[in-house]
């Protein structure tokens, strides 16, 4: 195209040709990197689907994805939302990145770590999340924090939680945009499809990175009736019809998504993934007097380290790339999607970082599975900001299961005692998972030596993974930043030994303990407006705000709503920030608190 021989051609010449061809080679490169479509829904569980003998649901959309490219019947996740969304963004164990579980101080992950959209966006990419973050709401926690240049997200973990804000429902919800709170008219899940719709849909000659992070059908259950009403007729529990409506409306958009990459002529070269965080939720009821949902004759539930708690549908399809196998029963592991994400990229894998997961990307183009087959996988589970040793976790091969299972892992917030743990060890559970796969028949007391070796591999993994967490401590929020000047802190957030507990027993929600914590933070010097929303007050008090040296009061009266401090002064530096009233001696903490740095 061009003479070899550039001698006459003017210096200036030479150079603007060398840029411009630098330059084409640049942006397509970057045109032949494949978009990238990770849709994951919430609570939906194994047994959620129709091809996996659900006999009340029919979930084609979903299904199809396999049907084009790979079902991965073994796939495991963390059993709760937060772990789960850690370890993909990080493909790293979620201890490493600080999450243990889904509220308080649980839930929230450093800063410092890299995210593959973080990846993916310096690498040419166009990065966006619709739906649940669950990893903190406020600066540096937020998605734009990591790595995701568009955002529309729901605050906490999930719509009219304590995260609030009050009244939020799953109908014409308040959302995040960008950082800024807006009212959308419509369906939570239909907004959020829409909203990914339009970010694959821009041409602008970039990749796109899609994470469609529906918080369907996590509780509340809200749906259109007429999603749930088909369900009913069926003689299902409400629950029930509630739940499988919410998964109907999942499947309709799915189909959306699909449809859309076909309209755009771009479905060949798009990574599409479909999967699950964890197994499904069972409602507690005081006497349990209705069925669960059907869960493929695994065991366990939501929060559950059985199988039912951790292994969800997966569905991967790469038309250009990846041939229509239909089944893989190799173990994968929600660590592995980073790295596998990466290497659909072309993108080599930071060095610096160490990457818990394994690429499946041989596995799922070339059927190489090596790397896989003696692999392990660790998962643990608790509540409250110490992880302890042998509480909740299961060690989990291709072939054995390792168990220390807990009725009420929401509790294990306290240093268990010698006698509790001694009482762990001698009652671990040993599963045949590749010959029962329902974990029914315990075989530890006839393996011993397998239960020894499997207990010092996950002992070795607990010591790594929480030296590593020790280390840098629990991420503070930030007040006072240039790039968040108004912060809201709710009770989601908070830490302390008396923190929100609840419990849901099928009726009203019962809120047992007193009702008071506070933010660990780290701030900027400054004048700032701190408003405390309060919750009921039956009679005169008096509000406080104390952090560090600084402790200010002021007077509230019954049934009193709000309190303004209108210029507090705040140093520099870390601690609990904390607010709270006190009516009758007795302190008790606000619903919200609105922190505004104004000089």
């Amino acid at each position: 195209m061009f003479s070899k021989n550039y001698s006459r051609f003017p210096l200036k010449l030479i150079i603007v040709i060398s840029v411009h061809l630098l330059l084409f080679e640049h942006i397509n490169a970057q045109n032949n990197k494949p978009n990238i479509i990770i849709m994951m829904t919430d609570d939906q569980g194994y047994g959620d689907i129709g091809a996996h003998g659900n006999p009340y649901l029919k979930t084609p959309h979903m299904e199809s994805i396999g049907e084009q490219g790979i079902e991965m019947t073994q796939f495991f996740t963390y059993p709760n939302c937060s772990a789960s969304r850690a370890a993909l963004l990080t493909g790293r164990y979620p201890y490493r990145t600080g999450v243990t579980a889904v509220t308080q101080v649980d839930h929230f992950m450093n800063t410092d770590e890299t995210t593959i959209a973080e990846i993916l966006g310096d690498n040419g990419y166009r990065t966006g999340i619709f739906g649940k973050w669950h990893l903190g709401d406020n600066i540096p926690m937020r998605p734009t924090d990591q790595g995701f240049q568009e955002a529309l997200v729901h605050r906490g973990g999930g719509i009219g939680q304590a995260a609030g804000p009050a009244g939020n429902t799953y109908f014409n919800p308040v959302l995040e945009h960008n950082n800024v709170s807006q009212k959308y008219d419509g369906y939570c899940d239909d907004i959020f499809t829409e909203a990914a719709l339009d970010f694959i849909s821009k041409r602008d000659g970039k990749p796109f990175f899609t994470y469609l992070a529906t918080n369907l059908p996590h509780f509340p259950l809200q749906v259109p009736e007429s999603r749930a009403e088909p369900f009913r007729t069926m003689g299902l529990h409400e629950d029930n019809a509630l739940t499988y409506g919410m998964i109907d409306n999942i499947d309709y958009n799915v189909g959306r998504v699909l449809d859309k990459l076909k309209a755009l002529g771009i479905e060949d070269n798009t990574l599409v993934i479909f999967l699950s965080d964890n197994g499904p939720r069972h409602r507690r009821t005081k006497n349990d007097s209705y069925p669960g949902r059907w869960v493929a004759n695994l065991r366990g539930t939501k929060t559950s380290v059985y199988d039912a708690g951790i292994r969800v549908p997966f569905y991967v399809k790469w038309p250009s790339k990846i041939k229509e196998q239909k089944e893989l029963f190799n173990m994968g592991a929600i660590i592995d999607l980073f790295p596998t994400l990466l290497d659909v990229a072309n993108i080599n894998s930071p060095k610096n970082i160490h990457i818990d997961g394994q690429s499946l990307l041989p596995l799922w183009i070339k059927n190489e599975s090596d790397s896989l087959k003696n692999r392990d996988f660790f998962i643990q589970m608790h509540y409250g900001p110490t992880p302890f040793k042998y509480m909740h976790f299961t060690l989990r091969t291709p072939k054995y299961k390792l168990v220390s299972p807990h009725n009420f892992p929401h509790g294990i917030v306290h240093q268990p005692t010698d006698f509790e743990l001694l009482n762990v060890l001698k009652n671990l559970e040993l599963y045949d998972v590749e010959n029962d796969p329902s974990e029914r028949i315990n075989i530890a007391k006839d393996n011993p030596e397998i239960v020894e070796s499997m207990l010092g591999r996950y002992e070795d993994w607990f010591d790594e993974v929480t030296e590593e967490r020790s280390a840098k401590g629990i991420q503070r929020i930030y007040l006072g930043s240039k790039s968040q000047s108004h912060v809201v802190l709710s009770r989601f957030d908070w830490g302390g030994p008396r923190v929100i507990s609840r419990f849901d027993y099928g009726g009203p929600l019962v809120v047992e303990d007193n009702q008071l914590g506070y933010w660990q933070v780290k701030t900027q010097k400054g004048l700032y407006q701190i408003a405390l929303d309060l919750p009921e007050i039956e009679s005169d008090g008096v509000a406080h705000i104390k952090y560090n040296n600084v402790h200010v009061t002021m007077p509230i009266k019954k049934n009193q709503k709000q309190v303004i401090f209108e210029k507090v002064e705040i140093p520099s530096g870390t601690g609990n920030f904390h607010a709270y009233f006190k009516t009758n001696r007795l302190p008790a903490g606000p619903l919200f608190v609105d922190v505004v740095k104004i000089n």
